[in-house]
């Protein structure tokens, strides 16, 4: 069964970085009542900087580091991530949820002008928030960094 993750209001750095790697993880910056337990109960890893928090979930990891490079190395030593490139960049890094791709057609009134003229571009879609997505100078630093941190 794959991973899927939750981080609490003191991960939010970490959770675009762990979606990045195409990991579902649902973040938000408040967590009201009951939420979290809801959230492990279905099945999510609860991901923490606060050992009280932990403690009250079996299904969790304490991640000790404030420094995004160790948590990623933390979760990895637990035996939580794997290097499966093919999952980058196949999630909203906003809202979580799987991108599709679609056609550049149907989308170029939407995009940037320099985005419709570039060969081989592809397309992917959030169909949540409506954001596109493609491979632009940002997505190569961060499989710069990704490579860097040893997950190439």
């Amino acid at each position: 069964m794959e991973n899927i993750f939750l981080a609490d209001t003191m991960l939010g750095r970490l959770a675009k970085w762990l979606r990045i790697m195409g990991y579902d993880t649902h973040y938000q910056s408040f967590y009201g009542e009951g939420l979290i337990t809801r959230l492990v109960d279905e099945g999510r890893m609860l991901l923490s900087r606060r050992r009280m928090l932990t403690n009250r979930f079996p299904k969790s990891l304490y991640i000790r580091s404030d420094h995004l490079e160790k948590q990623l190395q933390e979760i990895k030593d637990a035996g939580y991530l794997t290097h499966d490139r093919s999952k980058w960049f196949s999630r909203c890094l906003n809202c979580n949820v799987e991108l599709e791709k679609i056609d550049i057609q149907k989308s170029s009134r939407k995009l940037p002008e320099y985005v419709q003229y570039q060969h081989d571009v592809v397309i992917n879609f959030c169909p949540s928030c409506n954001r596109y997505f493609w491979k632009g100078s940002h997505r190569e630093h961060m499989i710069k960094q990704l490579n860097e941190w040893g997950y190439g």
